[in-house]
């Protein structure tokens, strides 16, 4: 009797338990995934059908699954359940194969010919997590000028540097959705770098996919939650200056549907003075699977932001006393304040396995206000948009091909008034609203119709066509005639027409040559129509440039090592610069051509010495040559200069290693010296910076998790211009104020709380 309710017991904990293992990104089988029961100590190993099976184990059980390019992954089981799907997430800033989502046709790295940098949700857990643009440094040619956590431009090969204080000449999207407004300028600073799962930066002119974007065109994404699961996440952060960041997540996943919200906020006192920031952000993604298979998402970003503004500083300022404001901005307690929304939806159809469409629409508004000491800017921005893109899979000449087309709208309702400043009458130190200067409305629209077709000539030769349309008109009202000059009228700029030819040779396996040219173009922002009377100058053009390129990409080791190399030229037309008319005040002109020539290298290698211990190892890198071709601007000459704001070269090695539940993070970064202005009168120093991060996991139970972090950033203590104000003029016999001194040695550290519900 006792054998026989022994045995009986056993048959009830002790059963079968099987799966199968599949890519996050393709849904094909994984074979030879290493799975183990953390309890047990039971190992077994994926077939090729991506097939696993355990016999006689008790649950609860605790599954470990890992496998080289691939983030570990450790799941929860308290009973038997049917033979279901794991998705394992490939760890892609180490292999070529993840499949990219931001073009009309999706494909994976190796194969696109052309150059696309990819941070992964790893990549964003380098450094702190208080501002989500610095990890885009890592990035080979893309640069980020960091004045604050507020006054952030980037570059994508050196297209966007001559802006002033805002990114610019680049397109955006999140999920999918436009982040660009229609005259070109985007803020990203405003998203949590926790809340995303991965970031594709296309580097150079990319019109015939994304319309009006020089610079290329950056995509961010959501995280998809691939399980069903009710979790919540909570974490607090603390850093030097006294920068705090408290975040929570809600996510529930069940059946077809997957809900994500979050709430953030981001406050510290600055390292310099005026340098207080507190940024609140509430973001929303769901997404739903209808009967019929079609998927419906949603995305939604709310921000409130108030951020004072130090400005920058002159060079005898910046080397003996980097911690103080400008005097003026510091007087007036200059600051930037907003509040923004973001809010999409899209819907996938399938009409056949052949054919599906995409469609978005859109809705995005900012309600700003920014004392400045030279004026006081009110403005409000209203947008309304949508895209659709159709796919087709047909066969060109026999060969398996594929098609989209499509098209994007956007019509934007941009309302501004200037104000004079009278900080100076105030006896304490604040911003005072005087007299109306300028009240303007500008209305504008845009069309892209797009078209881009792949073709497979042969089993090794790949061939990418493309084609956008663009039309871009703008309506001005001047609202304010004191003068008895009304710039009011309705302006339109020169349609467009962007092309695109690439080719992508295999010419070993899993080794490509590729070669490309490609247009792009980005119209005059407001601020550059606009001089600061409220004038609108009519007679700016389009900025339009092409890139030639060609490089390599390859897997070597068996697949350990990933190895990239981009040589490029782009040559840009109607060059828009912005000329310094008075103290922080510029108007933008048509001044001459630019030759942007440069050489790309990244590598990323993993491998595991022992079944505990992994080791990443990346190097990324690019050396400029970025030259005024014909550049001739109030009789002053500059062709044949270099162009200001772009370090010549930026060197990365960086490694990461993990332990267990213990990863360290190394990260090296050398950045050349900068010019100063079109003169090349005067260029930065070259600096160097070297971050540190620790992480801990420790597993409390089958459902709480907690991580801590620990680190520091320019662990050297350089001091270094990480920002610069290109062509400053010192005014009243002052000296230019050129330089936004980076921060020095800082540390931060955090702890999160996960919990399964």
């Amino acid at each position: 009797m006792l054998f026989i309710v022994h045995i009986i017991g056993i048959s009830a904990y002790a059963q079968e338990f099987e799966g199968k293992v599949l890519d996050a990104n393709t849904g094909k089988p994984l074979e030879n995934v290493e799975v183990k029961d953390l309890i047990s100590g039971k190992t077994s190993i994926t077939n090729s059908e991506g097939k696993f099976e355990f016999e006689k184990i008790e649950f609860p059980l605790e599954i470990e699954f890992k496998k080289i390019g691939y983030l570990l992954l450790i799941k929860s089981f308290q009973e038997r359940v049917q033979l279901r799907n794991i998705f394992l997430q490939r760890e892609f800033s180490q292999l070529s194969e993840v499949i990219v989502r931001g073009s009309n046709i999706p494909q994976t790295i190796r194969e696109i010919p052309a150059s696309v940098g990819l941070i992964s949700e790893n990549d964003l857990e380098r450094s702190d997590n208080f501002n989500l643009v610095q990890n885009f440094n890592y990035v080979p040619g893309v640069f980020v000028s960091q004045g604050a956590l507020n006054t952030n431009k980037i570059n994508i090969r050196g297209i966007g540097a001559r802006s002033q204080y805002s990114t610019n000449r680049i397109k955006a999207y999140i999920n999918g959705i436009p982040l660009t407004t229609t005259e070109g300028e985007v803020t990203l600073d405003d998203f949590d770098p926790e809340y995303l799962d991965r970031i594709e930066i296309f580097k150079g002119p990319v019109s015939s996919v994304f319309g009006a974007g020089l610079g290329g065109s950056i995509n961010l994404y959501t995280k998809q939650n691939q399980k069903k699961q009710k979790s919540v996440s909570a974490n607090y952060s603390y850093g030097s200056f006294n920068t705090r960041k408290t975040r929570a997540n809600l996510s529930f996943v069940k059946d077809s549907l997957d809900v994500s919200l979050n709430y953030n906020q981001v406050q510290s006192n600055g390292y310099r003075q005026n340098g207080e920031y507190d940024r609140i952000s509430f973001l929303g993604s769901a997404g739903l699977i209808n009967k019929s298979g079609n998927y419906w998402t949603f995305f939604f970003s709310y921000t409130n932001l108030k951020a004072f503004i130090p400005s920058s500083l002159n060079e005898n300022d910046f080397r003996n006393d980097p911690e103080k404001a400008a005097f003026t901005w510091n007087k007036a307690a200059g600051y930037e304040s907003y509040d923004k929304n973001i809010l999409g939806i899209s819907y996938e159809h399938k009409f056949s396995t052949r054919l599906k469409n995409t469609t978005s629409v859109f809705y995005n508004s900012r309600d700003g206000y920014e004392p400045r000491p030279f004026n006081i800017l009110d403005e409000v921005r209203r947008s309304l948009g949508a895209r659709t893109r159709f796919n087709f899979q047909t066969e060109v000449f026999g060969k398996p091909s594929e098609l989209s087309f499509g098209a994007e709208t956007m019509l934007e309702f941009y309302e501004t008034s200037t104000y004079e400043n009278l900080y100076e009458q105030a006896e304490e130190r604040r911003s005072v609203q005087g007299d109306r200067l300028s009240f303007n409305e500008q209305d504008r629209n845009y069309v892209n119709a797009f078209a881009q077709i792949n073709s497979e000539l042969t089993s090794k030769l790949l061939l990418e066509a493309g084609l956008n349309f663009n039309s871009t008109r703008y309506v001005l009202e001047d609202r304010f005639n004191t003068d008895n000059l009304n710039q009011s009228g309705d302006y339109r700029f020169n349609a467009v027409i962007s092309p695109r030819l690439g080719l992508s040779y295999e010419a070993f396996a899993g080794r490509n040559f590729y070669a490309s040219a490609s247009h792009g173009f980005s119209t005059p922002t407001v601020a550059e129509t606009l001089t600061p009377e409220g004038l609108i100058n009519t007679d700016l053009k389009t900025e339009t440039g092409w890139n030639y390129e060609s490089g390599f990409k390859g897997n070597w080791l068996n697949n350990k090592l990933y190895t990239e190399l981009n040589l490029y030229s782009i040559q840009i037309r109607n060059m828009l610069v912005a000329r310094r008319v008075g103290q922080d005040q510029f108007v933008g002109v048509n001044a001459g051509k630019a030759d942007h020539n440069g050489i790309e290298f990244s590598s990323a290698y993993q491998t595991r010495i022992f079944p505990d211990l992994n080791l990443k190892f990346f190097l990324n890198s690019n050396f400029n040559y970025f030259e005024f071709d014909r550049f001739v601007d109030l009789g002053e000459n500059y062709s044949g200069n270099t162009l200001p704001g772009i370090p010549h070269y930026m060197v990365s090695p960086g490694t990461e290693i993990i332990f267990r539940s213990l990863s360290l993070n190394i990260n090296y970064q050398a950045f050349g010296r900068m010019a100063l202005n079109d003169a090349n009168s005067g260029y930065t120093d070259p600096y160097q910076l070297l971050n540190l991060r620790l992480d801990y996991s420790w597993k409390l139970s089958a459902k709480a998790d907690l991580h801590f972090n620990l680190g520091c950033n320019n662990v050297l203590d350089e001091r270094y211009a990480s920002s610069i104000v290109t062509n400053a003029i010192g005014f009243g016999g002052s000296a230019p104020r050129y330089y936004y001194p980076g921060n020095p040695r800082n540390f931060f550290g955090g702890i999160r709380l996960d919990l399964n519900l």
